[in-house]
């Protein structure tokens, strides 16, 4: 399966190196931001300002005017430009390997991430795990060895990729998850499925290019984050990479973003040679409208349709489902029939630095047995600065989902990617409010979270409450959230580190999770202490 997605990106990657030729003279500036909750919550203070009117809810951000003075503090945190010995510069100033011309630039660093940890609700576990690949031994950790390079060429083209090599063995809960799937959550199929140790490789790479100001073009495998809370019910980086295309282009106070992802199921019966998948497609329009400096409103939709039905006839390539035309989709391509879902999202700066925000999103169900309206709500406030306190960042967000959201009468055309939703964790069927504060001073960075949650789980593998939105919808089953066995999670996780490299964001970490899932039949706790080293800049989702 990831040969296959290399395979596919690769060849995209090939093809979108004919824009070198016109990537000189250029005006503008295209470097993503890497899409991460924690380093991006930094920004706070810059994009929810009402001195602007930066478009918010698209990420990963493109650096600007805007952005760059932030980023390139963020990057300097802790760096001492008076070191002169070459490991030290390395170890805490700069990025392994550096070229920085008038024309070009590029960056290039090894990435480690070695945890040790330990559950205190369960102490039976053997200690086998190498959280360092030799000597020391550990009931629970991580042992990544990785990679990241970018760079740009002339103005208006960058690059960016990065891998990971990893095993680990995981609290319970996670483990049970990883066991369920197939796949380490947002990352890939784990390559030792039934085993305790788990082992899987991530991939990322992207080609962003920026011809004029106002468009940006990024094909790679990545992800695209939709909305300004910490979930989206709309689109989320939870689920795997995926190869895809992305446009976006600015009109005045509109940005619209249109995207092309090649998605798959590795579970579906496959009916071709072409790698080892079951294949669909995934269209995705975005309009973000700055009404005036303090106001936004958005407009969303998606279409999902499969490369073959379910005797393996291929549909091929319909001319519609390029059609740039919003909502087009939604009346579903003459022979690419799928699953369409829509939605809207809104933001006001209610105060300078901070922004209520909300989501919504519809989906109208469809099979043999009937039809069904269902769908998602989001509402949440963040900002930074609390009582003047510089680099103190929030947010409060209540998010819910009706059952069988996302879903739809063939698994192949629900809203997933190898099994993964792309909105919430949670699937659908549920309600949940959280919680986070961030407060970074010097090197230090100390992050706290809460999360309630309630949901309806299937009792048995037969059953369909409407979480798992891998299930063909039922419409006999009823739509009041929470339906099926009540389930309640209560889950607390607090983080504190140590910048060591800000360029690849290196970092001593100490962090503890608390976790209690609890029914009529069953309840888990997890009580777990993870410390080591860490880096890189990307999403990994635990609070599910």
């Amino acid at each position: 399966m990831q040969k296959n997605i290399l395979r596919v990106t690769g060849r995209a990657m090939v093809l979108a190196t004919s824009l070198f030729a016109f990537a000189q003279n250029a005006k503008a500036q295209s470097v993503p931001l890497p899409q991460s909750y924690q380093f991006n919550q930094k920004f706070n203070a810059d994009v929810y300002s009402k001195s602007n009117s930066i478009h918010t809810t698209l990420r990963p951000f493109l650096i600007d005017s805007t952005l760059q003075r932030r980023y390139n503090e963020l990057m300097n945190v802790g760096v001492d430009s008076t070191r002169k010995n070459w490991f030290l510069r390395k170890l805490f100033n700069e990025h392994l390997f550096e070229v920085n011309e008038k024309d070009y630039t590029f960056y290039a660093d090894l990435l480690t991430e070695n945890l040790i940890g330990y559950d205190f609700k369960n102490k039976s576990k053997p200690a086998n795990f190498k959280p360092v690949g030799f000597i020391l031994k550990s009931k629970y950790g991580l042992n990544t060895r990785g990679f990241q390079a970018g760079g740009t060429i002339g103005k208006k083209f960058s690059f960016y990729t990065s891998g990971y090599e990893n095993q680990a063995v995981f609290a319970d809960y996670y483990a049970d998850y990883v066991s369920q799937t197939g796949m380490v959550p947002g990352q890939a199929y784990d390559r030792n499925f039934g085993k305790l140790e788990k082992d899987w490789s991530y991939v990322t790479a992207i080609l962003s290019y920026t011809p004029i100001q106002s468009l940006n073009i990024t094909l790679g495998q990545d992800k695209t984050f939709i909305g300004d809370g910490y979930r989206s019910i709309l689109l989320s980086d939870y689920a795997a990479n995926y190869p895809m295309l992305r446009v976006t282009a600015n009109f005045g106070p509109v940005q619209y973003m249109a995207m092309w992802a090649y998605l798959q199921d590795f579970r579906e019966t496959k009916f071709d040679t072409f790698g080892s998948n079951r294949r669909k497609w995934g269209l995705f329009h975005y309009a973000d409208w700055n009404v005036n400096s303090d106001l936004s409103l958005g407009f969303f939709n998606a279409y999902i349709a499969p490369e073959a039905d379910d005797q393996g006839n291929r549909r091929g390539f319909d001319v519609n489902f390029i059609n740039p035309v919003f909502f087009a989709s939604s009346l579903g391509p003459s022979n690419l029939p799928g699953s369409a879902l829509f939605g809207f999202t809104g933001k006001y700066k209610v105060f300078d630095k901070s922004a209520l925000y909300s989501q919504v999103l519809f989906d109208k169900l469809e099979s043999t047995t009937g039809k069904q309206n269902t769908g998602s709500f989001q509402v949440g406030l963040r900002g930074a600065d609390i009582g003047g306190i510089k680099n103190f960042n929030y947010l409060v967000e209540y998010n819910t989902s009706k059952p069988y959201t996302y879903a739809d009468e063939r698994s192949i055309t629900a809203y997933t990617f190898d099994r993964q939703p792309m909105a919430h964790p949670f699937g659908a069927n549920f309600k949940e409010i959280l919680g986070i504060l961030n407060y970074t001073t010097g090197r230090f960075d100390f992050q706290g979270q809460a999360l309630y949650g309630k949901y309806g789980r299937d009792v048995a593998a037969t059953d369909n409450s409407g979480k798992d939105v891998n299930k063909p919808f039922e419409t006999s089953a009823g739509t009041s959230t929470g339906q099926g066995l009540n389930t309640k999670l209560y889950y607390a996780e607090g983080t504190v580190s140590y910048m060591l490299n800000p360029k690849y964001n290196l970092r001593f970490e100490v962090g503890g999770i608390y976790r209690k899932e609890k029914n009529a039949l069953t309840e888990q706790n997890t009580a777990m202490i993870t410390f080591g080293l860490r880096s890189s800049f990307r999403n990994l989702y635990h609070d599910f």
